[in-house]
């Protein structure tokens, strides 16, 4: 479903680095899900620990630990007005800046909190950059548990090749929603805005990892520096 190859971990570090220029004090963030993310929530630690006053909207019960773990102040979207700027991974970018998250399984809670940020900075290392979305990784979709066997059906009618995902025990991922995620592996999408709305389009289906014109920078973190794509 996946490269095998995982990011560059000095990378990570230096492109988690780089995303703290977006912060300033007094500031509400959206922390992201994945290894981008929680590389920049523990940089993001560091700097609270020194005296910067944040508050932190999780997308993942993950990056929830992870950020009270490291004494970020964390809050939900019921006791707020808005997000400054969100912070997150993706497992695709193109040079549109179109994206597929959701291998980390985060993808519907990390769309809510996209929308409701000014901005969204995506952290990724290069291999994540791509031409087409669905060239690299299968599109995560997320469904409610009685329609996987419809939505499946549909999907596969759509040019799909859908896929439950497992746990290593062998039983179905659940996300922190209570659904389960249909990897669907598609020829690289020509028009990925189509394929999105064709898929939710479907009974049952909540969400896709199909994340378009909502990117508002895009940090990569190379062998030896951080390069921006707008």
């Amino acid at each position: 479903m996946t490269m095998s190859q995982g990011p560059d971990p000095a990378a990570l570090e230096r492109v988690a680095q780089a995303a703290l220029a977006h912060v300033a004090d007094g500031m509400t963030l959206g922390l992201g899900t994945g290894r981008a993310a929680e590389a920049f929530i523990e940089r993001l630690g560091e700097r609270v620990r020194r005296g910067l006053r944040v508050r932190g909207v999780p997308t993942s019960k993950r990056s929830e630990e992870l950020a009270k773990k490291l004494q970020i102040e964390c809050v939900g979207l019921d006791e707020i007005h808005g997000i400054d700027v969100a912070f997150d991974g993706a497992d695709e970018v193109t040079p549109e800046l179109g994206l597929t998250k959701g291998l980390g399984g985060a993808l519907l809670r990390e769309r809510v909190v996209a929308y409701e940020a000014e901005r969204l900075v995506i952290l990724v290392t290069p291999e994540k950059l791509v031409n087409k979305l669905g060239s690299r990784t299968a599109i995560p979709i997320e469904v409610v548990p009685f329609a996987v066997a419809t939505a499946s059906r549909h999907l596969k009618n759509l040019g799909g090749e859908p896929v439950v995902r497992k746990k290593a025990d062998g039983f179905p991922f659940v996300t922190d929603n209570m659904n389960w995620i249909i990897d669907t592996r598609f020829a690289p999408l020509d028009d990925p805005a189509r394929t999105h709305a064709e898929a939710r389009g479907i009974p049952g289906v909540v969400d896709t990892g199909l994340f378009l014109e909502m990117a508002d920078v895009v940090l990569v973190g190379g062998a030896d520096a951080v390069t921006e794509m707008r």
